[in-house]
C-alpha cells in the first residue's frame, strides 16, 4: 500500500514539471467617453474600418465607416451644441502620455486638409492604460484640455470638450483604442477576418444597450419659419421655434448613414389632421454620410390654425420602413 507521504510527494513532483499557464490579459471595460446620451445629443457616425482593402465597411458589415478609419466617431448635431460645451471623458483609468494644444476649431471643408498637416488629430490627449492599452481622443476644442502629460485619470473623468480641431468638418470626437501598437475595434476586439457582427465588445455592460447599432440615424428635425440649408442647420440656426406668425412653416430631417437605394417622404399635416406638404425624394443613387429633405407651406392669407402640427419622416427599403420619425410644433 503506498502511504499518504507518497502520494503527497509524487502530487509535488507532477506539479513541479508542469509547464507554468501566464493568466490571460484582461481586456479594458470602457465607459463612454462623451458626455452626452447617444440617439438624443450625440451619434455614433462612423466605426473603425474592418476592410483590409480599399474598400470599406464597419463591424456589421454596414456602411458606417470609410477607408482606413482607424477610430469610433461621436458626433454632435450641430455646432450649437459644441459651443454649448460637451466634455470628453476618459475611456478607463491610466496616464496621460501625450497631449496637444493650440489647435484652432476650424471646419476643413472650406481650408482644406492641406490646412491641418501634421495635426490631423487636432487638440489630443493619449492615455497609456495597463496590459499594452491605449486610448487616443482627437478633434477637442482649443482650450478645453483639463490634463497634463503624466497626469493620472480615472475612468469618466473628464479630460476636455468636444471641438472642431484638426481633419473634421463637423464637430466630432474621433476616439482611437489601440492595444501592444495595434488598432482595436473597442465594438468587434478580435473579430475573425470579414466577420460580420463578430469580436469582443470592449465596453461596460451597462452601456451596450445605449451602443446598440443603428444602420441609420435621424441627427436633426424640426421646424423653421423658411427653407433649410445644410449650412444653417449645422451652425444651429434652425432651432429657434417659428412662432404663430410666421411667414412660412417647414419641417426638416437630416438623416445619416442612408443608403443606396433608400427612399426619403416627409409629411406636413395641420391641426385638424389635413395634409398640407409631402416631399418625397428620388431613391438615393449611393451610399450618403448625410441627407437633408424638408416639407413646407407658407402661411394662409387668413394666418394659420392654432393647434399642433405634425410631421411624419419615414425612409423605406423594398416598400419597407426602415427609419422612422414623428414630430410636431403647437402653434399658438
Amino acid at each position: 500500500m503506498v502511504s499518504r507521504y507518497c502520494l503527497r510527494l509524487a502530487k509535488a513532483l507532477v506539479l513541479l514539471v508542469l509547464p507554468t499557464v501566464a493568466p490571460a490579459e484582461e481586456a479594458p471595460r470602457f465607459v463612454l467617453p462623451v458626455a452626452c446620451e447617444l440617439g438624443r445629443d450625440c451619434f455614433i457616425q462612423n466605426y473603425v474600418d474592418a476592410d483590409p482593402t480599399s474598400s470599406s465597411r464597419d463591424h456589421q458589415c454596414g456602411t458606417l465607416s470609410y477607408d482606413g478609419h482607424n477610430g469610433t466617431d461621436f458626433r454632435l448635431p450641430t455646432m450649437a451644441a459644441q459651443r454649448a460645451g460637451v466634455e470628453v471623458l476618459a475611456a478607463a483609468a491610466g496616464k496621460v502620455l501625450r497631449r496637444r494644444e493650440g489647435v484652432a476649431d476650424e471646419s476643413v471643408r472650406g481650408n482644406g486638409g492641406a490646412s491641418v498637416k501634421g495635426v490631423e488629430c487636432g487638440n489630443a490627449v493619449l492615455i497609456e492604460h495597463a496590459d499594452g492599452w491605449q486610448t487616443q481622443y482627437c478633434h477637442m476644442a482649443r482650450g478645453s484640455l483639463r490634463v497634463e502629460v503624466g497626469d493620472q485619470v480615472e475612468a469618466g473623468q473628464p479630460i476636455g470638450r468636444i471641438g472642431l480641431s484638426g481633419l473634421t468638418e463637423y464637430p466630432h470626437l474621433h476616439f482611437i483604442v489601440r492595444h501592444r501598437g495595434e488598432i482595436a475595434d473597442p465594438f468587434a476586439f478580435e473579430a475573425s477576418p470579414n466577420a460580420c457582427g463578430g469580436g469582443r465588445k470592449l465596453w461596460e455592460p451597462a452601456l451596450l444597450p445605449l451602443l446598440e447599432y443603428r444602420p441609420r440615424s435621424v441627427l436633426n428635425a424640426g421646424f423653421a419659419a423658411a427653407s433649410v440649408s445644410m449650412a444653417a442647420l449645422e451652425a444651429g440656426d434652425t432651432e429657434q421655434k417659428p412662432g404663430i406668425g410666421a411667414p412660412a412653416l417647414v419641417a426638416y430631417v437630416r438623416g445619416i448613414g442612408l443608403k443606396a437605394g433608400d427612399l426619403q417622404t416627409l409629411v406636413l399635416t395641420g391641426p385638424a389632421g389635413q395634409e398640407l406638404a409631402k416631399h418625397e425624394a428620388q431613391k438615393l443613387e449611393r451610399n450618403q454620410a448625410q441627407s437633408l429633405v424638408f416639407a413646407g407651406v407658407r402661411k394662409p392669407a387668413a394666418g394659420w390654425d392654432r393647434g399642433t402640427y405634425r410631421a411624419r419622416y419615414r425612409v423605406l427599403r423594398d416598400g419597407n420602413v426602415v427609419l422612422e420619425r414623428d414630430f410636431d410644433i403647437d402653434l399658438k
